[in-house]
């Protein structure tokens, strides 16, 4: 079990892209989605697919186990999803010695970007990006 401690922001502006490292199409989408836990398929790039499950308050920590699944599964999982089936492009971006997780959404979430940030220690707010804006962190 790993514990994972993360912060969610909305962005602001389009200032990270000159700093993108990585890039990775995602569909995701739920099983379960219950107060304090959820399961989760998401699959990357068409090529890949993992199993999450969390467990915890939707604050800033909660337990998290994740299983590679076989593609075939996750695609035939999806009939069951729960909810919106989510389209995004997740984009790796580096800011003072931090990596940022910046997911541009499609579809019915077109124009939604969030930032997250997986840290162990709580970064203030003076070695944030720029290009962040209110901290979303717990909302759904």
């Amino acid at each position: 079990m790993a514990k994972e401690i993360e912060r969610k922001f909305l962005v602001t502006s389009d200032d990270w892209r000159g700093q993108v490292d990585a890039k990775t199409a995602i569909r995701q989408f739920y099983l379960v989605a219950a107060d304090g836990r959820s399961l989760r398929v998401r699959i990357r790039d068409g090529s890949s697919a993992v199993l999450t499950l969390k467990f915890g308050a939707h604050g800033r920590e909660r337990d998290e186990f994740e299983y590679p699944i076989p593609l075939c599964d996750a695609e035939e999982m999806q009939e069951f999803a729960v909810g919106l089936v989510i389209e995004k492009a997740r984009h790796e971006v580096r800011h003072n010695g931090y990596v940022y997780e910046v997911d541009v959404f499609a579809g019915a979430l077109a124009g939604l970007v969030i930032a997250e940030l997986e840290t162990p220690n709580d970064v203030r707010k003076a070695k944030l990006p720029s290009w962040l804006g209110r901290e979303i962190t717990g909302e759904s």
